[in-house]
């Protein structure tokens, strides 16, 4: 007897639509012309499909759209906020919570308050506003992630893993007192969204406890992660996601959460702690960068908004449809000779513009061309992760990262498998072409986190 393969769907139904516009090639060549070829900066309502991101971009349930008109706009004391509290505390473990107005926020306070100049911050891969916000606090921040992650095509399953021999030599080199905390991200964005293992958050826990140093979580996807854990590490395998998810955090002193990813919502973050003294002084803070400790930058609607959305994102089903049209897309890819990042990370695919244009240098930035490219054939809106991303050293020179990717971003319960199809087409036909396209030049750079605001031209 043949066996049926059992698939899965997702565990939702569609109650409301929001209409697409449909736009011709010219149409999109003029938008992609005006937007100095950064997709950051063209308008959505020119966009198809937008993969720019997964921040803010996933659909709101039921619950959570009930949840916003309970909303408690009261400057001090909001009653969401304490139910916000109760959540945090039962689902993700930490003790004390400051809620910011995204995670940025919280690294901005957080670095304020742990980093004096001269310090290293070991992380497993930089991520931007992570990064930037260590360095303006006086920090430099020193990459100890697997060299397995700056393999595209290696597919070691804990991509995101800590190398604690480089963490050890950092700590002989500079001494832990130096080393204010390592800045450790669950779902490694810039690695393509891989995962870091449970062991080996373990062994993070057993030498930072060793040398008195904290270990930050940056824990924007730690759910995606979770479901890693529970499929690919021994011993998870018939644990819930959200047993999984309060052990990941109970190896950690505090967390950064950007609540747009994981929390299922349009706007929000905190900053969350186990240290009273940290959280006092964040406490103060929050107070002179955000708004009241018991608001931090955010309408009481919103704060009941997430603390639900926590709620449903560590269900196993939620989890097991958002990781599942992932793969699907990037399986899709494959099927088109399309080279990614291996294995398929949780948030989305992405696509190797080295080896896409390899005759394209990096120095003309390849990746940012192809999401040009892919944009102008079809109204896909996906975004750079490499050179432009990276930015620039504090002695002016470029970072030249090994990866040199574009990120297909999924959001949140917002886009079908058709939809997927469409995606998948469409990087094939720019993929046919590909020895046809020419590379870019930079003609704006801002100050800092350029690719938001980078301006190009054609070569």
């Amino acid at each position: 007897m043949t066996t049926i393969k059992q698939s899965w769907a997702e565990p939702y139904k569609i109650k409301m639509v929001e209409l697409l516009k449909m736009t011709t090639p010219e149409q999109r060549n003029a938008a992609l012309k005006e937007a100095g070829y950064n997709t950051f900066l063209l308008k959505s309502e020119d966009v198809y499909i937008d993969l720019l991101t997964d921040s803010g971009t996933s659909a709101m349930s039921d619950r959570q759209w009930a949840g916003m008109m309970l909303g408690d706009e009261a400057y001090a004391g909001s009653r969401n906020f304490y139910h916000l509290e109760q959540v945090v505390q039962e689902v993700y473990g930490y003790k004390y919570l400051i809620p910011t107005h995204q995670g940025r926020g919280a690294e901005n306070i957080l670095s304020k308050i742990l980093i004096k100049e001269g310090d290293i911050i070991p992380g497993n891969m930089y991520f931007t506003t992570t990064r930037l916000h260590q360095e303006l606090a006086g920090g430099t921040f020193e990459d100890i992630i697997i060299d397995e992650a700056h393999d595209a095509e290696n597919e070691f399953p804990f991509k995101g893993n800590i190398d604690m021999n480089k963490l050890e030599a950092l700590i002989q080199k500079y001494g832990a007192g130096k080393i204010p905390y390592v800045s450790m991200a669950t779902s490694v964005n810039m690695a393509g969204g891989q995962p870091i293992s449970m062991q080996n958050l373990k062994e993070l826990r057993a030498l930072t406890s060793k040398h008195g140093i904290k270990v930050i979580h940056d824990m924007t996807r730690v759910a995606e992660n979770a479901y890693f854990i529970q499929q690919k590490e021994a011993g998870y395998a018939n644990k819930s996601i959200k047993e999984i998810v309060k052990e990941i955090n109970s190896y950690t002193d505090g967390a950064t959460m950007s609540a747009k990813k994981d929390a299922l919502v349009n706007i929000g973050g905190f900053l969350a702690v186990n240290d009273w003294d940290v959280f006092e002084e964040a406490r103060n803070m929050v107070v002179v960068y955000e708004g009241l400790h018991t608001y931090g930058g955010l309408a009481g609607r919103d704060m009941e908004a997430m603390a639900i959305g926590i709620t449903e994102s560590v269900n196993d089903d939620h989890i097991r449809a958002r990781v599942g049209q992932v793969i699907y897309l990037g399986e899709k890819m494959m099927e088109y000779g399309i080279p990614i990042v291996l294995p398929i990370g949780g948030h989305g695919i992405f696509v190797d513009a080295k080896k896409f244009l390899p005759h394209i240098s990096q120095d003309q930035f390849p990746a940012q061309t192809l999401a040009a490219e892919i944009y102008l054939d079809s109204g896909v809106r996906t975004m750079e992760r490499g050179i432009v991303s990276a930015g620039r050293k504090a002695n002016g020179e470029n970072y030249y990262p090994k990866l040199e990717l574009v990120r297909f971003t999924i959001p949140r319960r917002v886009y079908t498998q058709a939809h997927m199809d469409v995606i998948a087409e469409s990087v094939a036909r720019v993929y046919q072409r590909r020895n046809e396209i020419k590379g870019m030049k930079m003609v704006y750079e801002p100050k800092y986190l350029r690719f938001f605001q980078a301006l190009f031209e054609k070569i």
